[in-house]
């Protein structure tokens, strides 16, 4: 039984038509894309789905629109994986908000595991009338019912078409004119070549919407780490936001970013030279102010000497050799 799944598994590269697919024929609804589950309702009735009765389906809410909502349904389908001992990681705050790529995974993971149990049979399983019980659960079956029944139309047509087709290919092999003109035309099915050419197609997009929903999610995290209050208003966030938010390929567009961020350079630069001339002015007006004071307390010591003092103190210039006493 799969519970955890590495992100090389082959599970992971299923497409999202294929998942899509299973859904609605497993559960007897109508999705049209892969983030509509995003609710986690249709979680909670793929695992009833598999293990019949082990998930309280009136606490299922089909109808849930906001992310409280929402959290309801994955505590529901955590409670389920508790008791089946399942180990699997609930990214809840990612599923909530119906990215496709989370999602998606999300969605690639169930698949594995329901195909791992039982071989993915559901043998006598009433989606409908498991659904009853939830809320919504009623809605949700009447908007599958109409686009079912428009898919059995349209299969039902092509029966009807083949067989006038076929008896018209009764009339006609009795001639052998017809019966060689049919052997010179060729068959409009391609053959095992064609069917392979379009599955590895087929894989090809998928993988390409895999990688374009991944980048997709990267620069919407982008976005919203510059809308942030604190670095909005730097100039390289303006930078980054100038190329997300351009509307055409241009290569104009990466150089006119380059020069909001030359110019903000430029002016970082001019300001710097002002700066450093206000601290040498400030140094030097605290260099005079040092000088004026000593000054000061130099003319106070000498006023407050005494006459015979300053005879001493001139006696001293003069034992010590100065030049100015020697006359």
């Amino acid at each position: 039984m799969a519970t955890n799944i590495g992100m090389m598994d082959s599970a992971y590269f299923v497409g999202r038509s294929e998942i899509l697919a299973w859904i609605n024929s497993s559960l007897q609804l109508s999705l049209s894309k892969v983030e509509e589950a995003c609710s986690g309702a249709v979680h909670c009735q793929l695992m009833d789905a598999v293990h019949p009765g082990m998930v309280p389906m009136h606490k299922v809410n089909f109808d849930a629109k906001s992310e409280y909502e929402m959290i309801q349904n994955y505590k529901v389908l955590q409670d389920v994986f508790n008791k089946l001992k399942i180990t699997k990681y609930i990214e809840v705050t990612k599923l909530v908000k119906g990215r496709p790529l989370d999602n998606l995974e999300f969605m690639q993971w169930m698949k594995r595991y329901c195909d791992s149990v039982n071989g993915g049979g559901l043998s006598n399983y009433n989606p409908l009338e498991r659904r009853e019980s939830s809320k919504g659960g009623k809605e949700a079956s009447k908007k599958a019912a109409p686009s079912q029944s428009s898919t059995k139309g349209s299969t039902t047509a092509p029966k009807g078409h083949s067989s006038h087709s076929a008896r018209r290919t009764e009339v006609a092999s009795g001639n052998p004119a017809n019966q060689s003109v049919k052997a010179s035309r060729p068959t409009s099915s391609g053959g095992p070549a064609y069917d392979e050419q379009i599955t590895e197609l087929k894989l090809s997009v998928d993988s390409l919407e895999k990688e374009r929903d991944f980048y997709f999610a990267k620069l919407r995290d982008i976005e919203i780490l510059c809308q942030s209050p604190e670095i909005e208003h730097l100039a390289v966030v303006g930078a980054i936001k100038k190329i997300l938010y351009a509307t055409e390929d241009d290569a104009s567009v990466v150089a006119e970013a380059q020069a909001m961020l030359s110019l903000h350079h430029k002016e970082a630069e001019a300001l710097s030279p002002i700066a450093e001339v206000s601290e040498e002015r400030n140094s030097s007006e605290t260099q005079k102010r040092k000088i004026i004071v000593n000054f000061d307390v130099d003319a106070a010591a000498i006023a407050t000497l005494s006459p015979k003092q300053r005879m001493s103190d001139a006696s001293d210039v003069h034992c010590s050799g100065s030049p100015l006493m020697t006359y």
